[in-house]
């Protein structure tokens, strides 16, 4: 798992290789990945946007930019938190991902909050001696 704060608003990633819908042969990898964020200030926030970097094992970035996450913008009472999974291929058996959501609290303010930049392995990675 991965976790990072900003501002207070905590980001929490555990992604998961995705076996069943990979298809290594035709260079096809897949990952689910689980995000939980949690509101651990005294303010309410807006999540409005997500901007994702994604990048494969040879160094091809993709930026994937859009509003809310799974079509929801939930709004984060202090306390309260909100999970979601979604899911990205790679043509590659590894790489990684970091992004960022822009925030907006009860007075308009809107700010990015971190997350954090986490892994994506695959048991068909090649192994490496260092």
């Amino acid at each position: 798992m991965y976790s990072q704060s900003t501002r207070s608003i905590r980001i929490t990633v555990e992604p998961t290789y995705l076996d069943d819908q990979s298809a290594p042969e035709e260079q096809r990898f897949v990952w689910a990945y689980h995000v939980r964020i949690e509101n651990q200030g005294a303010e309410t926030v807006q999540l409005r946007s997500r901007y994702w970097r994604i990048t494969d094992a040879r160094g091809k970035v993709q930026e994937v930019r859009g509003a809310g996450v799974v079509g929801e913008q939930p709004v984060l009472k202090p306390g309260e938190s909100f999970e979601y999974t979604s899911g990205t291929p790679l043509p590659t058996s590894s790489g990684f991902m970091v992004g960022t959501y822009q925030m907006e609290n009860e007075t308009g303010e809107r700010f990015d909050v971190a997350v954090p930049a986490f892994s994506l392995d695959s048991p068909h990675q090649p192994k490496r001696l260092n």
